[in-house]
């Protein structure tokens, strides 16, 4: 349980962080489509997902029916995005490239509730 926690802690300050990023530099996500364009962000992009989603998997491989199961799941996610982009780097990019900026606040509001769940279960 003390892994739930740990991990629970480092996700949930993780997505909140990067939502704030995001929220207070709306140019940021434009930036980032245009990296999408480089390999070599791809490839260490691609690299990263794949150590962060192995090491979480290793360390919280819990398929249990409660709020732990969604750490188990962002790492195998991390761990399958890292492995798609460094397989099929052209076409990803092509697909993260449609530039739909409204989906991607949707979706980083989502990530901002998902990091705040998982804070109040790390320190609560």
């Amino acid at each position: 349980m003390e892994t739930s926690i740990l991990l629970a802690k480092f996700w949930g300050l993780y997505l909140i962080i990067f939502f704030v990023v995001l929220v207070f530099n709306p140019k940021r996500i434009h930036n980032i489509f245009g990296y999408l364009k480089d390999p070599k962000f791809l490839l260490i992009t691609a690299f990263m997902a794949i150590i962060m989603g192995i090491l979480n998997i290793l360390f919280h491989n819990i398929w249990a029916n409660d709020w732990r199961l969604l750490i188990t799941l962002i790492g195998w996610v991390s761990m399958f995005s890292g492995i798609v982009l460094f397989t099929f780097p052209t076409k990803s990019a092509e697909w993260l490239q449609f530039q739909n900026v409204k989906f991607f606040q949707v979706f980083y509001v989502l990530l901002l509730f998902l990091g705040a769940f998982l804070l109040s279960k790390g320190f609560g």
